[in-house]
């Protein structure tokens, strides 16, 4: 937080301050939904680490994904 900022919030009474606040709030549940991850990138990357074999490199990617994707059963 910069002074200008901390200045301007120093200043806000309740209603505005709340304002803000959700205003904050929002902007970080927006960026939380467009967050895009390259799954072959992943593989890519974890396939060329020394030992990690086909079989591995599946199981570890059917992990990640259920964890990334979210399943019917966890909705």
């Amino acid at each position: 937080m910069d002074r200008t900022l901390y200045r301007r919030i120093k200043g806000m009474n309740r209603e505005q301050m709340e304002a803000v606040i959700h205003e904050f709030y929002d902007m970080g549940a927006k960026s939380a939904e467009n967050v895009s991850v390259d799954m072959e990138a992943i593989r890519q990357d974890i396939g060329q680490i020394k030992g990690v074999g086909a079989g591995r490199l599946d199981e570890i990617m059917e992990v990640i994904g259920k964890h990334l994707i979210p399943s019917k059963e966890t909705e």
